[in-house]
């Protein structure tokens, strides 16, 4: 009589599969989030792409959201600040599209910074773009346009925005122009300084809603998020953005 020996599986080793196959997900993922980075990288945040080229970050920027389906946005890990990294948004690449042709326009980094920590049911985001006049303003970042949205949770992955103000504030000016208001081989006047003092204190700020009318908004689809990359779509076909982490900016 021949006896059949059957392998023996410890526990260990059952609790080892599941822990191999989570692994081997995060490893895709991960892969997957530089594929996209890689794709996008020569596009100029989105200002420069070709037929083929969008075709390739449709493509990517689905395999990612796959990983993420169906899970609800943890609002503790959306809040802070976010680079934009990629857009196909006609609104913001018009901004891209005029400083690439006017000589007297920059625009630098872009953000979206989310304010919701311990909040269940939605919070305040923050458009902030960095922008410039050369010889006037410092390079790049020059002064701040900050487009503000209160946000609700209207399902587990859309938001709905309610923009509230457009403010102008940060006015940083080169150093040339500060030469002319105060040169420097001369005492700086109490005038001056005061002049000087106003500009960067300045903040003119203009409110989106007209009075007795509700304000613009706009719904807002979450496809993912991690820790270090957000991804979104303006439903209604406002375009996609693609956004990493970044360091928080103090407003």
């Amino acid at each position: 009589m021949h006896v059949i020996a059957f392998p023996v599986c410890s526990a260990a080793v059952i609790r080892a599969i599941p822990f191999k196959k989570s692994l081997d997900a995060e490893t895709e993922l991960e892969d997957k989030k530089y594929e996209l980075l890689r794709v996008i990288q020569d596009t100029q945040r989105g200002l420069v792409t070709t037929a083929d080229q969008r075709s390739s970050i449709e493509e990517a920027l689905v395999s990612v959201e796959a990983f993420d389906a169906g899970e609800a946005i943890d609002l503790g890990e959306l809040d802070g600040t976010w680079r934009l990294q990629y857009t196909s948004a006609p609104d913001v690449l018009i901004l891209f599209e005029s400083a690439s042709r006017l000589p007297f326009f920059q625009v630098g980094q872009v953000f979206q910074k989310f304010e919701c920590q311990d909040e269940s049911n939605g919070g305040v985001v923050r458009n902030i773009v960095k922008w410039s006049i050369p010889s006037l303003l410092e390079e790049q970042e020059g002064a701040t346009l900050l487009v503000s949205a209160k946000f609700s949770v209207v399902s587990s992955r859309n938001i709905y925005l309610q923009f509230e103000e457009i403010a102008l504030n940060k006015i940083n000016i080169s150093e040339e122009l500060q030469a002319l208001i105060a040169p420097a081989i001369l005492p700086r006047s109490f005038i001056s300084l005061q002049i000087l003092q106003f500009i960067r204190a300045f903040k003119a700020e203009f409110p989106v809603r007209n009075p007795g009318r509700n304000s613009v908004g706009g719904l807002y689809y979450l496809s993912y998020l991690d820790r270090y990359m957000l991804l979104g779509r303006a439903v209604g076909g406002g375009g996609v953005f693609v956004f990493t982490r970044a360091q928080a900016i103090v407003l």
